[in-house]
């Protein structure tokens, strides 16, 4: 299970803390077990959603999207917000986009790409809220995780050295092809129709978000990866509110 816990640690702000550093094979394994991580967000979230149930509809919105940026401590937005500064600022140069990503400080396109991502997922749940669907917010943390996964198995990942090569060097190949076919068939199990409908969305954002890294930097960085994530999650809570 050392697998399980190096993903949980390093996906979320749980309590969760490994003595020692993981030998990098059990850090490429736990690339299997974000998807469950996934999920296990989205029991969290739906949960929380059956607790606030009768409370004001604005503030039972604000209050899960809380507790979702909370329950990864804002990491994929951090991501988020250094992909935004880097792609407008690399003016589309490869080595200027990746030291930008490396810089600490958050300039006005990244303010402006957060706000609107998270203005977007608010009113996407208040939607979802209303229309009576939580059921939802099982499976968007799943997929989202899962394209993680999706994207380590498919793009080479650019930084040499650190985490992100340990992970992308070290994934059982096979058995992370295994994981997404389960992760798909889990949401259409858990949703239905609007499971499948999610998938779709996810796929298009997946594909056209890969291509965009492969034209601009070759492959992937932690960075692009959490944005990856977070516009994917917008997408499918967007595409589920308003079809």
């Amino acid at each position: 299970m050392l697998p399980f816990w190096i993903a949980l640690q390093f996906l979320s702000s749980l309590p969760v803390r490994l003595s020692a550093m993981p030998e990098p094979k059990a850090l490429g394994s736990s690339l299997l077990f974000y998807p469950l991580v996934g999920l296990l967000f989205g029991l969290i979230l739906w949960s929380l959603n059956a607790l606030l149930l009768g409370t004001p509809t604005l503030l039972h919105a604000a209050l899960l999207l809380s507790a979702w940026v909370l329950l990864s401590g804002a990491l994929h937005l951090d991501g988020l917000a250094d992909s935004a500064d880097a792609w407008l600022g690399g003016f589309g140069d490869r080595e200027r986009t990746l030291t930008i990503m490396k810089d600490p400080r958050s300039g006005p396109i990244a303010v402006v790409t957060l706000v609107l991502v998270l203005l977007l997922k608010f009113c996407a749940l208040l939607a979802l809220i209303e229309q009576q669907h939580a059921v939802l917010l099982l499976i968007v943390p799943l997929i989202g995780r899962a394209a993680l996964l999706g994207l380590f198995l498919t793009t080479p990942y650019v930084r040499a050295g650190g985490l992100g090569q340990a992970l992308a060097d070290h994934l059982p190949r096979t058995a992370g092809k295994q994981v997404l076919g389960i992760s798909a068939l889990a949401c259409v199990l858990i949703a239905g129709l609007s499971g499948l409908w999610a998938l779709v969305l996810a796929v298009l954002v997946f594909v056209g978000g890969r291509q965009m890294m492969m034209r601009r930097l070759g492959g992937t960085t932690g960075d692009t990866a959490g944005a990856l994530l977070e516009l994917m999650e917008v997408a499918v809570l967007v595409g589920l509110a308003v079809f």
